[in-house]
């Protein structure tokens, strides 16, 4: 791939076809395997989904790492409790490293404030989630999960082509208007030869805390039509629960209850 590529394939005169086209690896980390989780639009809780399953696979004995590749919106280092800035050296960055050993790589761990925004175009957040993958130095990952912003644009198209993505899942809520963005971004991982492991259902209902009884503030769910469709499983379908943003908001992330995501880390791992 040359290095003035601009993702656009149809564009492109060259055949990277039978070249290897991923950034190279730090020569000091190692990574297993690569889990996108992606979304359509914004606001279904991708990141909470993230969260959830990499604290999931440290409960089931497995070292789990998140690349927080939503560069103008992250929300990962806040879930885990994790502030202040990276170390490093030449051409090396050592991640954040959470209570319970999860590794976390995020642009706010390299801005003066946390709170400060990040207002790059699309090509240098392009280049900074490379160099996470390239310059940081993952130690000894069974799954890294990428939290990737919503949409199809810039940044999923990158992670895509240059990381090593053993597969993606979706996250979605109830309502239609989600499915077909859903169906979206379902489509262009097809398009990008990535498998999709499954949907993640989020907000999917709320338990009544006197009957036990399940509302769905949100109407019927539409994602099994979606599933359905394109063949896909369910992984898991998550409640609205006060207690759980309480928790993220907090910084509390792994205190919470992960047995929810038990079948989707039974999925990715194969079993």
């Amino acid at each position: 791939m040359s290095e003035s590529c601009n993702h656009n394939c149809g564009s492109c005169g060259q055949d990277c076809s039978a070249r290897d086209i991923h950034e190279k690896l730090n020569p000091k980390s190692s990574v297993k395997k690569v889990i996108g989780v992606v979304s359509g639009k914004g606001g279904v809780g991708k990141s909470l989904v993230t969260s959830m399953l990499a604290v999931a696979m440290t409960k089931q004995g497995k070292r789990a790492a998140i690349l927080d590749a939503d560069i103008t919106g992250p929300s990962i280092p806040k879930a885990f409790g994790l502030k202040g800035r990276v170390t490093g050296e030449e051409n090396e960055i050592y991640p954040m490293v959470s209570r319970d050993g999860v590794q976390v790589m995020s642009i706010n761990f390299l801005l003066e404030n946390e709170t400060d925004p990040v207002v790059w175009r699309g090509p240098i957040i392009a280049g900074a989630v490379k160099q996470f993958w390239s310059d940081v130095v993952w130690d000894n990952v069974d799954y890294m999960f990428v939290d990737m912003p919503p949409g199809t644009g810039d940044v999923p198209l990158t992670v895509f082509q240059s990381l090593d993505i053993s597969g993606i899942v979706v996250v979605a809520t109830p309502q239609e208007l989600v499915g077909m963005i859903v169906e979206k971004a379902v489509k262009m991982a097809s398009m990008m030869s990535i498998p999709v492991i499954g949907l993640v259902e989020n907000m999917s209902y709320v338990k009544c805390p006197d009957c036990g009884k399940e509302i769905k503030i949100f109407g019927e769910s539409n994602l099994d039509k979606v599933a359905a469709t394109y063949n896909l499983p369910v992984l898991a379908r998550l409640p609205i629960d006060p207690t759980v943003a309480a928790a993220v908001d907090a910084g509390a992330v792994e205190n919470i209850d992960v047995s929810l995501m038990d079948n989707a880390v039974a999925v990715i791992e194969g079993r």
